[in-house]
Protein backbone atom coordinates (compact mmCIF):
# COMPACT_ATOMS: atom_id res chain seq x y z
CA UNK A 1 0.00 0.00 0.00
CA UNK A 2 1.49 3.49 -1.41
CA UNK A 3 0.04 5.58 1.33
CA UNK A 4 2.20 7.19 3.83
CA UNK A 5 -0.84 8.78 5.68
CA UNK A 6 -2.26 5.50 6.47
CA UNK A 7 1.18 4.13 8.10
CA UNK A 8 2.06 7.18 9.75
CA UNK A 9 -1.29 7.36 11.37
CA UNK A 10 -0.95 3.51 12.44
CA UNK A 11 2.33 4.27 13.71
CA UNK A 12 1.48 6.94 15.50
CA UNK A 13 -1.50 5.44 17.33
CA UNK A 14 0.83 2.40 18.24
CA UNK A 15 3.41 4.39 19.61
CA UNK A 16 0.25 6.36 22.01
CA UNK A 17 -0.65 2.95 23.30
CA UNK A 18 2.43 1.17 23.74
CA UNK A 19 3.74 4.81 25.51
CA UNK A 20 0.82 4.99 27.65
CA UNK A 21 1.45 1.39 28.98
CA UNK A 22 5.01 2.20 29.25
CA UNK A 23 4.86 5.62 30.80
CA UNK A 24 2.12 4.96 33.41
CA UNK A 25 4.28 3.32 35.55
CA UNK A 26 6.00 6.63 36.19
CA UNK A 27 2.87 8.49 36.48
CA UNK A 28 3.04 10.47 32.61
CA UNK A 29 0.75 9.75 29.65
CA UNK A 30 1.88 10.28 26.03
CA UNK A 31 -1.04 13.23 25.42
CA UNK A 32 1.53 14.93 27.98
CA UNK A 33 4.79 14.72 26.47
CA UNK A 34 4.03 18.50 24.77
CA UNK A 35 3.50 19.98 28.34
CA UNK A 36 6.09 17.92 29.87
CA UNK A 37 9.01 18.87 26.97
CA UNK A 38 8.18 22.40 27.30
CA UNK A 39 8.51 23.20 30.85
CA UNK A 40 11.49 20.23 31.51
CA UNK A 41 14.12 22.20 32.04
CA UNK A 42 12.17 24.81 35.18
CA UNK A 43 10.09 26.99 32.42
CA UNK A 44 7.78 28.70 33.23
CA UNK A 45 4.75 28.97 30.55
CA UNK A 46 0.90 30.47 30.35
CA UNK A 47 -1.37 27.66 29.36
CA UNK A 48 -1.67 29.99 25.89
CA UNK A 49 2.10 29.59 25.48
CA UNK A 50 1.80 26.06 26.15
CA UNK A 51 -1.33 25.13 23.80
CA UNK A 52 0.52 27.45 21.23
CA UNK A 53 3.78 25.36 21.73
CA UNK A 54 1.92 22.31 21.26
CA UNK A 55 -0.14 23.12 18.55
CA UNK A 56 -3.30 22.36 19.93
CA UNK A 57 -6.67 24.76 20.90
CA UNK A 58 -6.93 26.11 23.98
CA UNK A 59 -9.86 24.25 25.76
CA UNK A 60 -7.46 21.31 24.67
CA UNK A 61 -4.82 22.70 26.90
CA UNK A 62 -7.10 23.36 29.42
CA UNK A 63 -8.13 20.19 29.79
CA UNK A 64 -4.81 18.55 29.96
CA UNK A 65 -3.49 21.28 32.42
CA UNK A 66 -6.50 20.58 34.54
CA UNK A 67 -5.50 16.99 34.70
CA UNK A 68 -2.04 17.41 35.00
CA UNK A 69 -2.44 19.52 38.03
CA UNK A 70 -5.04 16.77 39.43
CA UNK A 71 -2.50 14.14 39.15
CA UNK A 72 0.08 16.43 40.86
CA UNK A 73 2.58 16.90 37.51
CA UNK A 74 2.38 20.64 37.36
CA UNK A 75 1.56 23.58 39.38
CA UNK A 76 0.35 27.37 38.95
CA UNK A 77 1.15 30.68 39.92
CA UNK A 78 -0.28 34.05 39.46
CA UNK A 79 1.64 35.53 36.13
CA UNK A 80 3.29 39.00 37.27
CA UNK A 81 2.57 40.08 34.43
CA UNK A 82 -0.62 39.43 33.78
CA UNK A 83 -3.24 38.86 36.92
CA UNK A 84 -5.85 37.25 34.73
CA UNK A 85 -2.88 34.72 33.59
CA UNK A 86 -1.00 31.89 35.54
CA UNK A 87 2.13 30.05 34.88
CA UNK A 88 2.63 26.83 35.07
CA UNK A 89 5.42 24.75 35.97
CA UNK A 90 6.41 21.15 36.66
CA UNK A 91 6.41 19.88 40.47
CA UNK A 92 8.99 18.76 42.22
CA UNK A 93 7.88 15.27 42.04
CA UNK A 94 7.35 15.43 37.98
CA UNK A 95 10.73 16.72 37.65
CA UNK A 96 12.50 13.87 39.57
CA UNK A 97 10.00 11.38 37.23
CA UNK A 98 11.35 13.03 34.18
CA UNK A 99 14.35 10.58 33.94
CA UNK A 100 12.88 7.41 33.93
CA UNK A 101 10.11 8.69 31.63
CA UNK A 102 13.01 10.03 28.88
CA UNK A 103 14.60 6.44 29.66
CA UNK A 104 11.22 4.90 28.43
CA UNK A 105 10.61 6.76 25.76
CA UNK A 106 13.99 5.72 24.57
CA UNK A 107 13.92 2.45 24.91
CA UNK A 108 10.19 2.53 22.80
CA UNK A 109 11.99 4.21 20.19
CA UNK A 110 14.77 1.51 20.15
CA UNK A 111 12.11 -1.26 20.20
CA UNK A 112 10.24 0.47 17.26
CA UNK A 113 13.51 0.72 15.10
CA UNK A 114 14.82 -2.81 15.57
CA UNK A 115 16.03 -4.73 13.32
CA UNK A 116 17.49 -1.23 11.64
CA UNK A 117 20.94 -0.08 11.26
CA UNK A 118 21.91 3.20 12.44
CA UNK A 119 21.92 4.62 9.02
CA UNK A 120 18.64 2.79 8.42
CA UNK A 121 17.25 5.24 11.44
CA UNK A 122 18.62 8.17 10.01
CA UNK A 123 17.30 8.26 6.88
CA UNK A 124 13.91 7.18 8.68
CA UNK A 125 14.30 10.25 10.43
CA UNK A 126 15.16 12.60 7.31
CA UNK A 127 12.51 11.57 5.44
CA UNK A 128 9.89 11.71 8.30
CA UNK A 129 11.19 15.48 8.92
CA UNK A 130 10.75 16.28 5.00
CA UNK A 131 7.04 14.18 5.71
CA UNK A 132 6.54 16.68 8.72
CA UNK A 133 7.36 19.86 7.26
CA UNK A 134 5.35 19.54 4.56
CA UNK A 135 2.64 18.52 6.26
CA UNK A 136 2.77 21.53 8.64
CA UNK A 137 2.96 23.43 5.01
CA UNK A 138 -0.70 22.20 4.26
CA UNK A 139 -1.78 23.72 7.76
CA UNK A 140 -1.37 27.09 6.40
Amino acid sequence: MKTPGHYISRIARGFARAGDARLGAVGFATAQLPVLTALKDGAKLSQAELARWARVEQPTMAQLLARMERDGIIRREPDPRDRRSSLVSLTAQAQARLPAGRAILAQGNRDATRGMTDDEVDTLVTLLRRVLANVEAMEG
